[in-house]
């Protein structure tokens, strides 16, 4: 465990923050629009500009295990799943952050539920990093985040119409649906999770061997 903290900072350093940067500016730019002059948001509105603002921060959260080096990092004595958990656990304060800001930006009068909509930013985050998890997993593609970005992306805008209305997601918070919507919302949020975790381990083909067990 003492060489976790010693990953801090190499690990932070080669994060990708100017792809998440980008991602986070679109983000706050988005759930900014309903405060530019002349703009008279309502409801319906801010809430479609909180989930453009989301899946702007899921596409950044896409690239996060992207890592040119990754191959030169197969045989270090910690395994992917810590390095993929420390990856996490340094952006993940700033996400926060990120989102709280974005929330803040909507107009309070306009403003959906913070715990309904933030239910479904944090599954869209989920989701892209079980994405890039699972991409990482089963190919050697250093650079995962694309593939998975593309993924989170076509998802988001075919789910809204391929998926039934006894199933809706994307339903407002007068459409009696909005409790049960979230329900699902949930139940997603707990299968990416699921998906993420299962695919820590070391890519297919390539297991992990530690330097120091190897006889000398």
């Amino acid at each position: 465990m003492r060489v976790i903290p010693a990953l801090a900072v190499p690990v932070w350093r080669t994060l990708p923050w100017r792809t998440l940067g980008a991602a986070g500016a679109a983000g706050l730019l988005t759930a900014g629009l309903s405060r530019l002059p002349g703009a008279e948001p309502d409801s319906r509105l801010a809430l479609g500009l909180l989930r453009g603002a989301a899946l702007a921060g899921a596409l950044g959260l896409a690239f996060l295990l992207d890592d040119p080096a990754r191959d030169g990092t197969t045989t270090v004595p910690t395994g992917r799943a810590a390095r993929t958990a420390l990856r996490v656990a340094l952006v993940a304060p700033v996400a926060a952050l990120w989102w709280a800001a974005a929330l803040l930006l909507v107009p309070g009068a306009h403003r959906p539920p913070a715990g309904a909509v933030t239910l479904e930013a944090g599954t869209a985050c989920a989701l892209a990093l079980a994405a890039a998890t699972v991409a990482v997993r089963h190919s050697d593609d250093p650079r995962p985040g694309r593939p998975a970005a593309t993924a989170v992306l076509v998802t988001a805008l075919l789910a809204p119409l391929l998926l039934p209305s006894r199933w809706a997601l994307f339903t407002g918070p007068e459409d009696p649906r909005w409790a049960a919507a979230h329900d699902r919302w949930a139940w997603l949020l707990a299968g990416a999770v699921t998906v993420g975790i299962s695919s820590l381990g070391e890519p297919l083909g390539h297991p992990f061997r530690r330097t120091a067990d190897q006889p000398t």
